[in-house]
């Protein structure tokens, strides 16, 4: 078959496709075209261009490959080396050739991240984790709160109409959560989910992580990125991604195109669920998202919240020095102090003659005191704004 004749029955077909989609769907518009870049995989061309070819075959959507020549019927932009491949992209994007891009090795400006789809080996749920790559901000708890945000557009976009937020249980938790609660109080509509632990509450544990209790899973983004890998290839030695996603779109406030990433170790059915999510997010508007859910944000005092926590996560130098109490018997503990608040804490109840010292439980960080002195310390230390609770067992 010539050149020429594989274009007509590209044409052809791409005819017969856009009358089905009409036909389904009562939308004659424009179908949903989604490139693919096909160099810089430690797979080689064929491993993306295989994940295309089935991604193509749901007849869904259209894929444009991006790269060297290769033999197949779906449209191929020719690219030599990735500067060229990703310059093409870019042009592609402007131009509204593709509504989406799916690529590797994809540098994002301060203030984006991704967010990653895997399916939980727990339950076999869809989970969004926000973030797997990029930075939200260059405060870690500033980012942490801004990537809850970027998980709710990300899920929203794919369908997800009311998700459920958890927050786990990493350095910063408990101030993201405090944020998160405020932005909440303010008219900001996000959902929290409960643990499935029995403390609940929406800060998670690994036995969420691998269940799926919420919709969005929140973290810092190297912490997400590992995860990413784990999820997506924990049956096959690390090496070859095959299950989920991708590590999803960037995001973030005013940014306004539809990339999305792939690890150069992802796999063929990686590389095709990754597409798929591409063409979720523009039939979801993604773009559109991003302006409504940061304008409710913004309204609902985000910047005034993100400061007041950049500031509150700086220690100061000029502070003054508290005395210690005299030493007691600390074998009673108060949990759901930040990690990155404990020693605040402790200094907080020296100043009130209540002797503590900082400790590690098996649920977290914890603040050691007098089994006599709990509840005072719960007192002091809630009216000085921490969250705080007499731990349970492991």
């Amino acid at each position: 078959m010539t050149e020429q004749q594989k274009d007509i029955k590209r044409q052809i077909g791409k005819v017969f496709d856009d009358i089905a989609k009409g036909i389904e769907t009562g939308n004659f518009g424009e179908r949903i075209t989604v490139g693919l870049t096909t160099l810089g995989s430690e797979h080689g061309v064929d491993n993306l261009v295989k994940g295309a070819e089935i991604a193509a075959k749901t007849g869904k959507f259209d894929v444009v490959l991006i790269g060297p020549k290769i033999d197949t019927e779906l449209e191929l932009v020719e690219a030599e080396d990735e500067t060229i491949m990703h310059n093409v992209m870019e042009e592609l994007l402007a131009s509204k050739k593709i509504q989406a891009c799916v690529t590797m090795h994809y540098n994002f400006p301060i203030g984006v991240s991704t967010v990653g789809k895997v399916i939980t080996p727990g339950k076999g749920k869809e989970m969004y984790l926000a973030t797997t790559t990029g930075t939200s901000a260059a405060d870690r708890t500033e980012a942490m709160v801004r990537n809850a945000i970027h998980g709710v557009i990300a899920a929203k976009a794919s369908g997800v109409k009311n998700p459920t937020i958890g927050v786990l249980n990493v350095d910063g938790a408990r101030q993201v959560e405090k944020a998160l609660n405020t932005l909440v109080a303010n008219g900001y509509d996000m959902k929290f989910t409960e643990s499935m632990r029995a403390d609940g509450g929406v800060v998670m544990r690994g036995n969420d992580l691998l269940a799926g209790s919420p919709d969005v899973m929140v973290q810092d983004t190297l912490t997400g990125n590992i995860f990413m890998k784990i999820f997506s290839s924990f049956h096959t030695g690390g090496d070859y991604e095959a299950l989920g996603y991708g590590y999803g779109p960037g995001i973030g406030e005013g940014y306004d195109k539809n990339i999305l990433i792939l690890s150069r170790a992802s796999g063929t059915p990686v590389v095709a669920k990754a597409l798929e999510y591409a063409a979720e997010l523009v039939e979801g508007k993604l773009e559109l998202k991003v302006k409504e859910e940061y304008s409710k944000a913004n309204k609902a005092g985000l910047k005034d919240i993100i400061e007041a926590l950049t500031k509150s996560s700086k220690k100061s130098d000029e502070e003054e020095t508290v005395k210690q109490p005299p030493k007691e018997v600390v074998t009673g503990s108060l949990s759901g102090i930040d990690i990155m608040e404990l020693e605040d804490a402790v200094q907080e109840l020296w100043k009130n003659e209540i002797y503590a010292e900082s400790g590690m439980g098996c649920t977290g960080p914890v603040v050691m005191v007098s089994e006599e002195k709990i509840k005072k310390a719960i007192s002091v230390l809630k009216a000085a704004d921490y969250a705080v609770s007499e731990p349970i067992d492991c």
